[in-house]
């Protein structure tokens, strides 16, 4: 089930996992953990199992039921058992968006594509780092 851990920002296990969803820099970490204390647009929920967080999703509602993942991460630990399609499921049965959107990189876009998201390239958008966006269409599904 998924948790409000917006509140728990400061909770180093909150902080760690965050960290794994954005690049490897510390700066990064705290501009992500800055938008989530300060954009009320933005909500950010954990997956409990056994009392310890051990994934979360961070996203923003847009308009005409859009969202936007903002960050995706699972415990290394915990990859590979179903989690992270887990916490999409429950975000799509819980907010029923017409559309999820995500822009990831080359080692994500098979797990949204097993999911049923759409990829398409965005090119290189940083020096030697091509992008994806992953999109998911609920209508599509009905």
């Amino acid at each position: 089930m998924l948790i409000d851990i917006q509140h728990r920002l400061e909770d180093g296990k909150i902080a760690e996992l965050l960290g794994y969803s954005v690049f490897p820099d510390p700066e990064q970490l705290e501009r992500a953990r800055a938008l989530y204390k300060t954009n009320p647009k933005l909500s950010l929920l954990g997956l409990e199992e056994e009392g310890e967080v051990i994934g979360l999703i961070g996203y923003e509602k847009l308009e005409h039921g859009v969202i936007r993942v903002l960050h995706l991460a699972v415990d290394p630990l915990e990859r590979g058992k179903g989690y992270g399609r887990g916490i999409i499921l429950e975000l799509l049965a819980s907010e029923e968006p017409k559309r999820v959107v995500a822009d990831t990189d080359e080692e994500a876009i098979e797990f949204y594509r097993n999911i049923g998201f759409a990829v398409e390239s965005l090119g290189e958008l940083y020096p030697g780092v091509e992008r994806f966006r992953c999109t998911y269409d609920s209508e599509d599904e009905e």
